[in-house]
């Protein structure tokens, strides 16, 4: 079974606005920056065996107020400036209670099921706490950038940055055993 590296998209990926205190995904195409820089990041674990895959609650779909076809156009433009291999998108709002939105795990168990992939011996990117959570519910590490999204969840570490993850999940890769950080 494959390894994979799960990556939260809104503030990982690409740029989020923070309105009254909290993390706004882009609506639009012209609101939607890739952090182009972590691309060599990204390449390093492509080069190491991992399956790259981006996973996001997108909840303006369900509520009306943003566009299928735009997010749709925004994943393929993710796609071409990141090594990515997948998009997993949750468009449920928190009241449809779907198992997929995050902190749920459905998105992680789809792409396993669709990817071979050992959630035990995968893990989970974000600066978000639901990433964290949906994570330890499936047994994959979750590796946490610092941000004031963390809330107190279980958590295995907290990073500064893209670059320090990175770095940290290629040594864990390496460490005989199972994965723990």
């Amino acid at each position: 079974m494959k390894q994979a590296v799960f990556i939260e998209r809104d503030g990982v990926l690409n740029q989020a606005r923070v309105e009254r205190q909290h993390q706004v995904s882009p609506l639009t195409l012209d609101q939607f920056h890739i952090h182009k820089t972590g691309a060599p990041f990204l390449l390093k674990l492509k080069q190491a065996g991992f399956i790259l895959i981006v996973t996001t609650n997108q909840p303006g779909l369900s509520r009306g107020y943003q566009s299928r076809n735009e997010v749709d156009i925004m994943h393929k433009l993710l796609r071409r400036t990141l090594p990515v291999d997948d998009v997993f998108m949750c468009p449920h709002d928190e009241t449809d209670h779907c198992p997929c939105r995050k902190p749920g795990a459905g998105l992680l168990k789809e792409a396993a099921f669709k990817w071979h992939l050992d959630l035990e011996r995968s893990f989970v990117v974000s600066d978000k706490w639901q990433d964290a959570d949906a994570a330890h519910r499936v047994g994959c590490t979750s590796l946490l950038i610092e941000s004031p999204w963390l809330s107190g969840v279980h958590h295995d570490l907290i990073l500064p940055d893209l670059g320090a993850v990175v770095e940290k999940i290629l040594q864990l890769k390496s460490a005989p055993g199972p994965v723990f950080a």
